[in-house]
């Protein structure tokens, strides 16, 4: 098993936890990138892959290389369509779990609101991440990979 990380995106306290998840786990974690990743030191669980630039490279990358049972973080919600059917576990860094009974509606409302700002329209974003986002995320992560260890 291993815990895959869309880390262009991701936010620094996203990628700490995963990091500590990883020792404390001694769990195999690849961070994915189209840029250079600086790994902290001291956390032997831990690996990086630089893909090449451009749009949905490192999507690909986690997509082809993932398997059933691993779980991934990411806030992509197409990366998320492709993962979930293939059973992988997947949480995006508020701690939100994308499942194979949500991820059709979750595609469905980003590409109507993905049109919207085509269009011009304002159509906002998501708050600011905090410390309670931070825990929603860790909780969540704990739980996931809590599951997929007992599944092994």
């Amino acid at each position: 098993m291993k815990l895959w990380i869309d880390a262009d995106a991701a936010p620094l306290d996203v990628k700490d936890v995963c990091y500590r998840a990883s020792e404390r786990l001694k769990l195999e974690t690849v961070l994915v990138a189209n840029q250079r990743l600086q790994l902290p030191a001291g956390f032997l669980h831990l690996s990086a892959v630089r893909v090449d630039g451009g749009p949905d490279v490192a999507d690909r990358y986690i997509a082809e290389h993932a398997t059933a049972g691993d779980v991934a973080v990411t806030a992509d919600i197409p990366l998320a369509a492709l993962l979930v059917p293939k059973g992988i576990v997947v949480i995006d860094p508020r701690g939100e779990s994308y499942t194979a009974e949500s991820i059709g509606e979750r595609l469905s409302v980003r590409n109507f609101m993905d049109g919207l700002r085509g269009a011009g329209v304002e159509t906002g974003g998501h708050a600011a991440y905090g410390p309670r986002e931070k825990q929603a995320f860790a909780n969540a992560l704990d739980r996931a990979l809590t599951r997929a260890l007992r599944q092994r």
